[in-house]
């Protein structure tokens, strides 16, 4: 299937929606005018995703999608027509979820773009006359298969190996020799979360729910808290600040002073903001508290946004609040996925996120983001789209966690479910995969040193910055 969400939170790049959510992300994320594209006529027939490893199959009034690899086709998702925006070439709801694909025109009579408006892009799909030859025949459900079917699908798409200083064939090697038809579920379970444990990449995992075990790759630093002690360091802000915070979007946002003219706002996450979760309702749900947080904004000297612990969601939500901050348009980044089996280095084409104003209230002024190694996913890739922000925002805090993709949700022959990261989020060339973005000034507030202080060592630096009126 394609990206969708992990246990830590990150984008759901295909979630649930509405065919007009759609479309307004199509704009946001830049790409040409549906007026404009010289698309094809019809939906109908097979087509191949640029990156991803899919097939998909249109007919009148269903969707198919396959993920496919090397030595593997898995039939994953199946869709029923539904309503079709102006403009749109089709779109389908899942059957087994109410998650809307829209498919847009492309630029070419073989060219199209399937879109659903959690993700930052679309996947472009091309026409294909038939199915890879790999589908002709199910791939079989059996210990060995199912070790081939995790390990070409990482081979195929994980971008990071090198970077992460791994050889991922010797893993593969290594390993392939411990997995017999008689190797029991548990058995291969241990085997296939040791081969990706040592990447400590937060954005891979797997899930075996039949034998109830599961795993997450995390990157941890000293700094790191686990869930029970959060509520401790969402604490350490209380003495900061000059009243209580206010709460919304189900407690995921809240927003208080440091100083008279200081704000302070706290993410925790870039999900979850509605009752019913849904895309449209959730943004609304955003905007309506951004507009509340922002409405004496003309009084303040400064802003500081804390996203230490935020385990992402959906990147829009990020791009909602930067447009709060900034006068005049500018490009967050570009999102590209990898686009061949065999090269990491290679890339699909970029598409471009712009961060455009709005008639909205919201602050131009100067602001102090708060990060650390649990701004994870969608809060790192917020943090990426402020950094061609004018004035220049200043990081303070620790090094970020270092994923920006989207999850590429993945099945296995025996039901299993694995995500790995495939795509990355460029600015003005460069990528901050692995390394995380890095602070301005570095300063650690969640170690069990700083923690006993009582006090939020960030948040006491990002007041002085904003008082001082001095960018560090």
């Amino acid at each position: 299937m394609p990206p969708k969400p992990d246990a830590h939170g990150p984008k759901p790049a295909f979630a649930r929606t509405t065919v007009a959510v759609l479309l307004m992300a199509v704009a946001v994320v830049g790409v040409a005018s549906l007026t404009r594209a010289q698309g094809p006529s019809s939906a109908a027939g097979l087509w191949a995703t640029d990156g991803y490893g899919l097939v998909v199959d249109v007919g009148a009034d269903s969707l198919g999608i396959s993920e496919v690899t090397k030595v593997s086709c898995i039939p994953r998702v199946q869709g029923r027509a539904s309503a079709v925006p102006a403009g749109a070439l089709a779109a389908f709801t899942l059957a087994e979820e109410p998650i809307t694909f829209v498919i847009l025109p492309g630029r070419s009579a073989t060219e199209a773009r399937l879109h659903v408006a959690f993700a930052a892009s679309d996947m472009i799909i091309r026409r294909i006359d038939r199915k890879p030859a790999v589908c002709d025949t199910p791939t079989p459900d059996t210990p060995v298969s199912n070790f081939d079917v995790f390990a070409q699908t990482w081979a195929e798409h994980y971008p990071f190996f090198a970077e992460r200083k791994m050889d991922w064939s010797t893993v593969v090697a290594a390993n392939r020799s411990r997995v017999s038809e008689s190797t029991t579920p548990q058995e291969l379970f241990v085997v296939l979360a040791g081969m990706i444990a040592p990447l400590q990449d937060a954005h891979s995992g797997i899930a075996a729910r039949a034998i109830g075990r599961s795993f997450r790759g995390v990157r941890r630093t000293p700094s790191f808290l686990a869930a029970a002690a959060r509520e401790e360091g969402y604490a350490l802000v209380t003495p900061h600040l000059t009243g209580p915070l206010q709460r919304f979007c189900e407690g995921q946002v809240e927003f208080g002073m440091l100083a008279a003219d200081v704000g302070y706002l706290r993410i925790r996450s870039f999900k979850d903001y509605s009752t019913d979760g849904a895309f449209e309702s959730d943004l609304a749900a955003l905007d309506t508290a951004l507009d509340t947080v922002f409405a004496r904004a003309r009084e303040w000297k400064g802003l500081v946004i804390d996203v230490r612990l935020n385990g992402g969601g959906a990147d829009p939500y990020g791009i909602a609040i930067a447009r709060r901050l900034t006068a005049a348009p500018y490009t967050a980044y570009d999102k590209q996925a990898r686009n061949d089996p065999s090269d990491p280095s290679k890339w699909t084409v970029a598409q471009p996120t712009v961060v455009r104003p709005i008639d909205r209230p919201g602050f131009r002024g100067a602001v102090v983001e708060l990060i650390g190694v649990q701004s994870v996913s969608a809060a790192e890739t917020f943090t990426q789209a402020l950094v061609k922000r004018t004035p220049r925002v200043t990081r303070v805090g620790e090094a970020t966690q270092g994923v920006f993709s989207d999850v590429l949700d993945r099945r296995l022959p025996n039901g299993w479910q694995f995500g790995l990261p495939n795509e990355r989020f460029v600015t003005d060339g460069k990528s901050y995969d692995i390394t995380g973005l890095a602070p301005d000034v570095a300063v650690e507030s969640f170690t069990p040193a700083a923690r006993a202080t009582g006090k939020d060592a960030a948040v006491g630096r990002a007041l002085a910055i904003l008082q001082g009126g001095q960018v560090p």
